[in-house]
């Protein structure tokens, strides 16, 4: 229709068609090229322009002092048995408990109970939570800044040596930091631990390691703190003298517990550069999949994971530009 349309047009007027065709020529231009206010096609766009539109949403962060730490020592060397020795590591005096065989219901409904009746800033408040439904309570002092090793060990005449096949009702070890001196308490957001650990019995022989630690805050809040995939060989050493075979029993372990973490299998970088530009330093970490692989230059390039190429939702940065100036200056 529109051929003959033009046809019959040049046969009435050569020069009329040539002006009618400039004009289409014209309008059709101006609106790939956005003259009338419409939006550019992203293949005519600049590398500016389509940073600013693919951006991911960068994560709200609050930042808080955690006055708590906890570590496993010889995690190889320890059992239900044996049992196992703690380093803990506060910034401020605390009460480190150590509930031994604690009911996995018991304490979940402790957790939202610090959230709907009353905070769990005291060991005995957790224990009320719990109903004393654990087989042996341990309770040390941890001076500031203290590192000195707690071993922690059930009574012989406790008679446990393994505690049932999985899944399980009970927690081998929960252990519960605490601030000591009430003070603190108003001047931490976080004012307590509980950390959930695994230790290795007769029935269940993977190895030992820490499986949850939930932060609770002042506010009636809890976190439950995740590990970060590092591009950099930065994870934790695995304990001395396991193969992998072991590793790989130990995580077969953890998917018939319904425990294990989704980790990708990635070949993991020996550096802490960024992986695309290989140049800047890895900041920036990338929501849902917890990838930290992206420099500050790089992250607003992608939406998806250079790594697993999950779509990221969020992304927040280890440090600030500020605190990487101060860290740079001062190894200068």
């Amino acid at each position: 229709m529109a051929a003959v349309f033009l046809v019959t047009l040049y046969e009435y007027s050569p020069l009329f068609y040539i002006a009618v065709v400039f004009v289409c020529f014209l309008v059709t231009s101006g609106l790939v090229l956005g003259w009338f206010g419409l939006g550019v096609p992203v293949i005519l766009r600049n590398s500016e322009e389509t940073e600013s539109t693919t951006r991911v949403l960068k994560k709200q962060m609050r930042q808080v002092k955690n006055p708590f730490g906890l570590e496993i020592s010889h995690p190889a060397t320890a059992s239900v048995t044996k049992g196992i020795t703690l380093t803990p590591d506060c910034l401020e005096d605390c009460i480190l408990t150590c509930y031994w065989g604690c009911s996995v219901q018991k304490l979940h409904e402790a957790l939202q109970k610090h959230v709907y009746c009353f905070r769990i800033k005291t060991p005995q408040a957790l224990e009320d939570a719990l109903y004393s439904e654990y087989l042996y309570r341990q309770q040390y002092f941890i001076k500031k800044n203290d590192k000195e090793e707690k071993y922690c060990q059930l009574p012989e005449d406790a008679q446990v040596v393994d505690f049932g096949p999985v899944p399980r009702s009970r927690y081998p070890l929960i252990a519960l930091l605490t601030l000591a001196d009430e003070e603190d308490r108003e001047v931490y957001d976080i004012i307590s631990m509980v950390a959930v650990i695994h230790i290795p019995d007769e029935s269940y022989r993977l190895s030992c390691r820490i499986l949850y630690q939930y932060l609770l805050l002042a506010q009636g809040q809890y976190h439950d703190l995740k590990q970060l995939f590092m591009s950099a060989n930065s994870t934790a050493p695995a304990p001395s003298g396991m193969s992998p075979g072991e590793r790989s029993t130990d995580r077969s372990l953890l998917e018939k517990a319904g425990l294990a973490e989704d980790e990708p299998e990635l070949h993991e970088e020996n550096s802490k550069d960024c992986v695309v530009c290989q140049n800047g330093t890895v900041n920036w970490v990338l929501l849902p999949c917890r990838h930290a692989c992206l420099c500050d230059g790089c992250v607003k390039y992608f939406q998806q994971c250079p790594m697993c190429r999950q779509f990221v939702q969020e992304s927040f940065p280890l440090c600030s530009k500020k605190e990487q100036d101060e860290d740079e200056s001062t190894r200068i």
